[in-house]
């Protein structure tokens, strides 16, 4: 006890080394994880021994600087997207778009898992959630996919793992928080998302067509649709695919900001699903926005919190020191962003996404800036971490998702991953070497 009360009273006085308060803090961040805490009380926690090291720092700034967290502009369009998409899943629009790609490429060898490839994809710029993908595209495709005699397996890690590109497709949640903690143009962050989105669907496609080769016989084929089939799949979609069209084409023209887009985005949904489909009332509208109420409180309160533990990080130089041996700032544009790459990939596999970008993302800003990487490429990169963090063991919340929604244990659920996380990795070492992938849409609508 006398030990503790010394360790105590000489991070007061601050009298020990930076790394010795760097591991203290991680250490005690971990046991209260571990502990099952909300990610809040670790962050708070942290904050609050590197503010009683520094003794004559008035406790009040925690405050400061979670007003200051939550408020950029670029927030509000967080909660809309938000809105938009439980508004949609909850409503018809999931079952349009798979029955869209169904009905051209669903009899094809691989067909089924590549109508759900793609249809993450469309759905991705419906939702712009991961667990919501899972949700509304799992719920609908699995049945099929076990039924045409494909190993659950493989369907439970196809869906948990190309729900990923949803992170990527605009309206993406996590490129406007880094677009918000970074000072980047979330609209260009949008349009770069698009080419990674993409390329990631083609290769999972891919993927899906040589694994039902090479299965066989076993993979009964889907039969044909008949044109009128297709000519009416075509009509029910040609609605929810104003919403993606309308986010994407508003910002790519410049006629709204994506604040705008996201505010008129809601009210898409609200007029698709209440009056032109007529699935939902006045009571599912409320509880869609109660239902987003929660969600947004989470996400801003981590936010928040999340920006008085990076200003203590930044205030006390720990990743100058910590990155120091490193030598980023003189470092290749390709060495940094496989760091950054690294860096976030790891934290998103123990802890929740968001709160990895908001503790990282002002840790790499400045180096960033000093190697002349351009910022929209970084925010790509970091968002595919983002994404292939929220499915990979042993924590990606896609998989507890997953758990919940089709009644399977851990182990079942993550058996099939291997493969689409190796698809995953080698898309971020393409977006290293190959950066037009996610720039060329950019400089094109913004050069």
């Amino acid at each position: 006890m006398s030990t503790f009360i010394e360790f105590f009273s000489d991070i007061v006085a601050g009298e020990l080394d930076i790394y010795v308060i760097t591991f203290t803090i991680v250490v005690s961040m971990v046991i209260l994880l571990f502990l099952s805490f909300p990610m809040v009380v670790p962050l708070v926690v942290g904050t609050l021994i590197g503010l009683v090291h520094f003794s004559g720092i008035d406790t009040g700034v925690i405050i400061q600087q979670m007003v200051t967290g939550i408020s950029p502009n670029a927030l509000i369009a967080v909660p809309m997207f938000i809105l938009a998409a439980d508004i949609m899943t909850r409503g018809h629009t999931a079952h349009n778009l798979l029955g869209l790609i169904e009905a051209f490429v669903g009899h094809l060898r691989g067909g089924l898992p590549i109508t759900a490839c793609i249809s993450c994809t469309l759905f991705g710029s419906v939702s712009g959630s991961t667990q919501a993908t899972v949700v509304s595209v799992g719920q609908i495709m699995r049945p099929k996919l076990l039924q045409a005699g494909y190993k659950d397996s493989f369907v439970m890690a196809l869906i948990i793992n190309a729900s990923d590109i949803a992170f990527l497709i605009p309206p993406s949640i996590g490129l406007i928080l880094y677009g918000t903690l970074a000072n980047t143009s979330v609209g260009e962050l949008f349009i770069a998302g698009i080419g990674p989105g993409i390329v990631l669907a083609f290769l999972f496609s891919v993927y899906c067509y040589f694994y039902s080769v090479y299965q066989g016989d076993s993979i009964a084929l889907v039969e044909q649709t008949t044109t009128k089939a297709k000519l009416q799949a075509i009509k029910k979609a040609l609605i929810p695919l104003g919403f993606p069209a309308l986010i994407v084409g508003g910002i790519y023209s410049g006629a709204v900001t994506p604040t705008e887009a996201a505010s008129f985005s809601v009210l898409y949904a609200i007029i698709v699903e209440c009056f032109i489909y007529r699935e939902l009332n006045y009571k599912d509208i409320v509880d869609a926005a109660l239902s987003t109420g929660l969600i947004t409180a989470v996400v801003f309160i981590l936010v928040g919190v999340g920006q008085a533990f990076s200003w203590y990080v930044s205030f006390e130089q720990i990743p100058q020191e910590l990155l120091a041996p490193l030598s980023l700032e003189n470092a290749s544009k390709e060495y940094v962003l496989f760091v950054i790459a690294l860096s976030f990939f790891v934290g998103c596999m123990f802890v929740d996404s968001l709160v990895v970008l908001v503790i990282l993302t002002p840790i790499f800003v400045p180096i960033v800036a000093a190697v002349g990487l351009d910022p929209v490429l970084v925010g790509v990169m970091i968002t595919l971490q983002m994404a292939i963090g929220s499915a990979t063991p042993p924590f990606g919340c896609d998989i507890f998702t997953a758990i919940a929604i089709f009644n399977k244990p851990y182990m079942e659920v993550i058996r099939g991953t291997l493969p689409f996380i190796l698809i995953l990795l080698f898309m971020s070492a393409l977006l290293i070497f190959v950066p037009d992938i996610a720039l060329l849409l950019r400089d094109l609508a913004f050069g």
